[in-house]
């Protein structure tokens, strides 16, 4: 989300924000030299690259301290006054984890293919930032892959293809009471997020991932 969120709208969004809660902001709150010194933040980003140096010259700033609260409030002022209002009677939940959407959308009695074709369009009406969206009844959040079967939310384990599976190594200096918490709640994770049968399944993966990190039965 962060490198597709242009910096003019997103800095907009905080001086809107600012204006809506003018009430609620301290009469002494630098309001005018913090946007400034936001959009130095975000138009000034120099890092370096191997032996190269490079200005990055659009979208938010990456590395910077500011870079996860900024792209969060950023959007944030678009779900209040744009999303939620404007769907509030379909959007039963809805939240946000940083770039992560999750919500129960309830279909209209009329309309519900072009209310939720609306809904979309609305969601990514807002810059270059595009979201990809599930259909409802079968979505993946996190690490965990949700779906509705005859009106039973069932739900499993969801790992990513290219997940490298990096545990910490046996002669690692943690405490050996890491290690056991890390193998408990995994195992508790996978257990609570599917059936028996694929719970045993994954199980048997990450015995042999650990062991593949030079862990010993």
């Amino acid at each position: 989300m962060y490198t597709n969120i242009d910096t003019v709208i997103g800095i907009q969004s905080f001086h809107d924000f600012f204006v809506s809660q003018e009430e609620q902001i301290p009469e002494n709150c630098p309001v005018i030299f913090f946007l400034c010194i936001l959009e130095i933040v975000m138009t000034n980003n120099i890092f370096n690259f191997g032996n190269t140096t490079w200005l990055q010259l659009s979208r938010t700033a990456m590395g910077t301290p500011a870079t996860c609260r900024y792209a969060t409030i950023a959007y944030g002022k678009n779900e209040n006054t744009r999303i939620l209002i404007k769907f509030n009677s379909q959007l039963l939940y809805y939240e946000r984890y940083v770039d992560d959407i999750f919500g129960f959308w309830v279909p209209p009695e009329t309309d519900k293919e072009a209310t939720w074709r609306k809904f979309k369009e609305r969601i990514n009406e807002w810059g270059t930032l595009e979201w990809i969206i599930q259909n409802p009844s079968k979505v993946t959040f996190l690490d965990l892959n949700i779906e509705l079967e005859n009106s039973k939310i069932c739900t499993s384990t969801f790992q990513k293809a290219l997940n490298l599976y990096l545990y910490i190594p046996p002669r690692s200096a943690h405490p050996p009471s890491y290690l056991r918490g890390l193998i408990s709640i995994e195992v508790r994770c996978y257990w609570l997020q599917n059936d028996p049968k694929q719970s045993e399944s994954i199980v048997e993966k990450f015995i042999i991932r650990l062991t593949k990190r030079g862990h010993q039965l």
